[in-house]
């Protein structure tokens, strides 16, 4: 993997690594289990071993979106316990996750004793605010289908599995189109649309929660990533 894509985890050295679970514990989520509901006390975090954690909200009218994914290497949960100390968003696991529990004192105090782990946990910190404004940038320069694009190809380079020979990715999450419209800011009839065009065209295969990338090539251009 690109260093520079490393996220918190993985760029612990072992030692540290060994020195986090010790503060903590290891815990195990099985798939589509709520690991913590929205407005809960927020009095730990979880840094993901491996596994992906879709991030969701509900409003005050009940309806709920999906914020964000965070996979392996990530930290989560850390901000509610640092501004509210309760937890503004749920957290449910969208494959199997196994992750490091810990409180939060236990992980600063951590991260003050070891001045590496420090500079990983800033530097996660930082993609993930340029990855932020890279999506807000991206809903004022793309379409809706422009970012389900890029967003597959993203996933698929992520969790995706080679099909044969050729260059075919299937990716096997369950993300409903909902959820796919929402974590690309855009409506469940784009994404339906979408969908339905590029299956037409040979660019993908659906299946229940399954997708078969079979032309990552034209999916690119499509999505823009080719300029």
């Amino acid at each position: 993997m690109n260093n520079e894509k490393r996220r918190f985890w993985e760029q612990l050295g072992p030692p540290d690594q060994e020195r986090l679970v010790a503060a903590g514990r290891i815990a195990q989520f099985g798939a589509g289990t709520t690991i913590c509901r929205q407005g809960d006390p927020a009095t730990h975090l979880y840094v993901v071993i491996s596994g992906l954690i879709k991030i969701l909200t509900n409003s005050r009218d009940g309806q709920q979106s999906v914020q964000a994914l965070r996979g392996s290497g990530d930290v989560v949960g850390e901000l509610a316990g640092e501004l509210t100390g309760y937890r503004t968003a749920s957290m449910v696991a969208v494959t199997e996750v196994q992750a490091v529990v810990v409180g939060h004192e236990k992980f600063l105090a951590f991260l003050d004793r070891h001045l590496p782990a420090a500079h990983a946990y800033r530097k996660m910190i930082t993609q993930r605010f340029s990855e932020t404004a890279d999506s807000l940038y991206a809903q004022y320069t793309t379409n809706g289908a422009q970012r389900l694009a890029q967003l597959l190809l993203d996933l698929a380079e992520k969790y995706g599995q080679p099909v044969g020979p050729g260059p075919a990715l299937v990716l096997t999450l369950p993300l409903s189109q909902d959820e796919l419209a929402s974590l690309v800011s855009t409506s469940r009839a784009t994404v339906t649309r979408a969908l339905h065009d590029w299956r037409g065209r040979g660019l993908i295969q659906t299946r229940t929660r399954r997708i078969t990338i079979t032309d990552p090539a034209s999916l690119r251009r499509l999505g823009g990533r080719d300029r």
